[in-house]
């Protein structure tokens, strides 16, 4: 089986998620604390599932957060700076190079809210991403992007609104596969209830059964 090098981005805990702090303000909590563990929980339940998939032989979190480090590197992923501090793109194409001078083969952009991912959902995207120069993964909506699989050439990473578009105008074949808990990002309460109905990895539930929260 292929081995692929993951990049996942994470943001400063005050800039990440910010269309949740509705729904964590609402929980009790106040940003940058209590927003910022719900933050953590959803980095870390992604990384987690990612270094259990066979397909996974690196990990790389691009960051400039000391929190996010400390969670994805006792999980056992490595980390970067965020050295171009130039946007998303701009820092996935950064953790492409240095995925590559740390280990040999094809390189991933991971979405980093990803908290209902289950390994054998990646594995079998990343499979099939083997066969495909360029390929990606759209968002439950369809127009996003959750996963960047790119098997020969640079990244070009362009991340963003309409993601899913830009990364077919580019080249990257779209990958059918249901993966419910690969499609589900989270960027709002309501995709946070979609991944909940799915089922979340214990960082991300352990977070919720504490605020007592459940999906409605």
């Amino acid at each position: 089986m292929q081995r692929w090098s993951v990049v996942v981005p994470a943001k400063r805990l005050v800039a990440a998620k910010t269309r949740l702090t509705p729904l964590t303000a609402a929980l009790g909590g106040a940003p940058p604390a209590g927003h910022g563990d719900l933050v953590l929980a959803l980095l870390g339940d992604t990384v987690a599932a990612a270094l259990r998939s066979p397909a996974v032989g690196l990990v790389l979190v691009v960051t400039d957060e000391p929190r996010a480090a400390a969670v994805v590197t006792a999980l056992g992923a490595e980390t970067v700076g965020d050295e171009p501090d130039s946007g998303l793109n701009a820092a996935l194409a950064h953790g492409a190079e240095q995925a590559r001078l740390r280990a040999a083969g094809p390189v991933a952009a991971l979405s980093s809210d990803l908290p209902a991912l289950r390994p054998e959902e990646l594995t079998e995207a990343l499979t099939a991403a083997a066969a495909l120069p360029r390929a990606f993964v759209a968002d439950a909506a369809g127009t996003g992007t959750t996963l960047l699989a790119v098997r020969d050439g640079e990244l070009e990473p362009r991340f963003g609104a309409g993601s899913a578009a830009a990364h077919a105008a580019g080249g990257a074949v779209p990958l059918d596969g249901g993966w419910p808990g690969l499609r589900q990002d989270v960027d709002t309460p309501a995709d946070l209830h979609a991944a909940c109905w799915i089922g979340v990895g214990d960082r991300t539930s352990g977070f919720l059964e504490a605020t007592s929260w459940t999906p409605p």
